[in-house]
Formats: C-alpha cells, structure tokens, sequence
C-alpha cells in the first residue's frame, strides 16, 4: 500500500521564480515576517533558498531602520 499522506510538495523559492522584494513594499515584506512578535520566518515556512533568505532578511532589518514596520508587536 503506498503512503501518499506524507507526500508534501516542495515550496519554491519565490525570488528564484521572478518575484521582487523591497523594503519599501510593506505589504510584500510583512508576508516575511511573523504576526505576533514580527519576527522573520525561517526558509522552511517561506520556501525560500537560502540565498534569496539572506536577501529578504537585509531587507526586513532595512523596512525596520526606515520605520516602515515595527521591531516589535
């Protein structure tokens, strides 16, 4: 009997796929960041590579210098 249950697909990276990131886009970064303590989501939650979680994590800590979104909730 095959076991079909525990098949998951894999997520792929968005970056990779064409999609853009700026920090001054807060409506894309807070898709990056948790909603109770905004904290930034690990690659396995967004699907990111690691090199495009880098990436995303530079522009996070750039929207909160700038006060575009909070440190903290």
């Amino acid at each position: 009997m095959a076991d079909f249950h525990n098949k998951r697909r894999k997520k792929v990276c968005q970056m990779c796929t064409g999609k853009t990131v700026n920090y001054k886009d807060t409506e894309i970064i807070k898709k990056y960041i948790s909603a109770d303590k905004a904290k930034i989501l690990p690659r396995r939650a967004t699907g990111n590579c690691a090199r495009h979680q880098r990436f995303i994590a530079g522009e996070v800590k750039k929207a909160r210098f700038m006060a575009f979104i909070p440190f903290v909730k």
